[in-house]
């Protein structure tokens, strides 16, 4: 989601930045038109990862421990990454933070499946972007699936449950961060009828 969410920003005039763990995959960032900087959340400093994104805008958390890791990971990466970079914004004087997190956040179960800990973890990282000062919106998108853009979606402020694709959650994230009336804002994204800018103004204050 976060190299679909570079290419729809840079395409749009942004500078983008993408902080990546694997110096190999910097030449696909830079063919998004972001610039890579590699810097691994896991393992880097609060201070090192407030250098990599000094000077910006705006920053989204959509990064994840991804399919097959274990307990652990869904904490040092969608919990404990969150806040860090939470932290970094807070030490670089970035005010703006966009988070990812998911449907079911909203009330995580308390067994110790690998998934309902990857629940728990996105759900006291939204905790702390809420309690913060940031200028923050939390995105809570429905099942991802790989499809097809549909560029229309489903933009409501309670939880609802339902598939979207990746690519129209990225092209909500890119429309929130030019959209200054979704500052600390929860929305949940599922596939829907309506164009992304008239779904999103419809759940603005």
């Amino acid at each position: 989601m976060a190299r679909r969410l570079a290419r729809l920003l840079a395409n749009r005039g942004d500078r983008v930045r993408g902080l990546i763990r694997n110096p190999e995959h910097a030449d696909d960032l830079r063919a998004d038109g972001a610039e890579p900087v590699v810097c691994d959340i896991e393992s880097a400093s609060t201070a090192a990862l407030a250098e990599a994104i000094g000077g910006a805008d705006a920053v989204v958390f959509a990064a994840g421990a991804g399919p097959g890791s274990g307990a652990e990971r869904e904490l040092t990466v969608d919990r404990d990454g969150a806040i860090k970079l939470l932290d970094a914004a807070v030490s670089a004087g970035v005010t703006r933070y966009v988070i990812v997190s998911s449907v079911g956040a909203d009330s995580p179960p308390d067994d110790d499946d690998v998934f309902s800990v990857y629940l728990r973890a996105k759900a006291e990282a939204d905790a702390a972007v809420v309690q913060s000062d940031r200028d923050w919106t939390v995105v809570r998108p429905g099942i991802l699936t790989d499809d097809p853009a549909t560029g229309a979606v489903r933009i409501q402020a309670e939880p609802i449950r339902a598939e979207v694709t990746r690519h129209d959650v990225a092209a909500v994230l890119a429309a929130v961060l030019h959209e200054p009336r979704s500052v600390r804002l929860m929305l949940y994204v599922v596939g829907g009828d309506d164009p992304i800018e008239e779904a999103l103004e419809g759940v603005l204050p």
